[in-house]
């Protein structure tokens, strides 16, 4: 066996999940030390509030930034709060009945990002209550700076070695140790970097583009919002057919496919809200 995985082509994951391990035996303790995956979520964070910035100065929002300190502080708690409640209640819901304490052990990994949108969504909701604005120009600058973060996440799943893909033979193909099968050699889709990819890059190519180049934002504001939603659906479900499913399948498809099949239809529905209401932004 170890003979056969010495001459395996394929590359093994061996990427450390921490940026740097607690000394000691303070890394025996909760997270013991500073992961990527939390990294990613500041890399994250970070890059939503310089690109709020950038729109301010070139006039694409109103926000300065105070309000933009507002804003994300709105959606930090909703992408947590948000992710890991869906990640418990839509892929482990059976666990959390039995441990509800589950919640704050975020070390163990555990983040659905149906859920963080959810979160967002009504997070955004709240902003737009609070502030007395209308929640469709909101949204649509929500979205132009969520894919960053949806690339940041899944480089963070690649380098834990987790979400692998379905086992396949090109040559790209990748032996994670954590995969069930890995003693026998069997490589799978690095379907994290596919999902970096189309769940992250293009979806924010593209909303950048629609963002600076047309009048959508303006035209017609929710737009915008909807069409993300419908672009990472679509990426979503694409990407489910390389990803190998972690929970059991809903009505005979994974369950990122079948969330974002409803995620999908929640875009459409506010495109048709922001082309019928009219009110655009003068």
């Amino acid at each position: 066996m170890t003979f056969f995985l010495a001459s395996t082509p394929y590359w093994t994951h061996d990427l450390s999940p921490f940026l740097w391990k607690f000394p000691g035996d303070l890394a025996n303790w909760g997270p013991g030390g500073i992961r990527w995956y939390g990294v990613s979520y500041l890399l994250g964070f970070i890059s939503a509030y310089f690109l709020l910035q950038l729109y301010f100065k070139q006039s694409r929002s109103p926000y300065d930034r105070e309000q933009i300190m507002n804003l994300i502080t709105f959606q930090i708690l909703g992408v947590l709060i948000g992710g890991r409640l869906g990640y418990l209640l839509l892929y482990q819901g059976e666990k959390f009945l039995t441990d509800p304490l589950s919640i704050f052990r975020v070390w163990e990994g555990g983040m659905a990002s149906h859920g963080g949108f959810i979160g967002v969504f009504l997070a955004t909701l709240w902003y737009a209550k609070k502030s007395s604005q209308s929640v469709k120009p909101i949204g649509d600058l929500i979205v132009s700076v969520v894919p960053p973060g949806l690339f940041f996440g899944r480089i963070a799943n690649f380098i834990n070695g987790e979400l692998w893909g379905r086992t396949t033979q090109v040559e790209w193909a990748v032996l994670f140790p954590k995969a069930p099968d890995f003693a026998l050699g069997v490589a799978r889709h690095p379907s994290q970097i596919y999902a970096a990819i189309s769940e992250g890059l293009l979806p924010f190519i593209y909303i950048q583009w629609r963002f600076w180049k047309t009048s959508i934002i303006h035209k017609h504001p929710g737009h915008l919002a909807g069409e993300f939603l419908i672009f990472y659906s679509i990426s979503r479900i694409f990407n489910e057919l390389f990803r190998e499913p972690d929970a059991p399948l809903l009505m005979g498809i994974t369950r990122g496919q079948f969330y974002s099949i409803f995620l999908m239809i929640g875009g459409m529905i506010i495109i048709y809200w922001a082309r019928k209401a009219g009110d655009r932004i003068k």
